[in-house]
């Protein structure tokens, strides 16, 4: 796969501990809620897969995955 690819990234909310490293990284994707400090995906949450592998990896609570096509 190319790594230009579109890939949609999810947060799973149970282990986001809101250290705002998504949404420095990726603004347009993920927003950090400022009253609960958790991460969420707006829009579509798509990314190039080079960079959302970044913030996969980036992510101190292992909160941020790739959400893989069925095909």
């Amino acid at each position: 796969m190319a790594d230009d690819e579109m890939v949609r990234v999810a947060v799973d909310q149970e282990l986001c501990i809101g250290g705002g490293i998504c949404e420095m990284l990726e603004p347009e994707v993920f927003e950090l809620d400022d009253d609960i400090v958790i991460s969420s995906v707006v829009g579509d949450g798509l990314l190039p897969r080079d960079r959302a592998a970044v913030a996969v990896d980036r992510c101190p609570g292992q909160a941020i995955s790739i959400v893989e096509r069925n095909s």
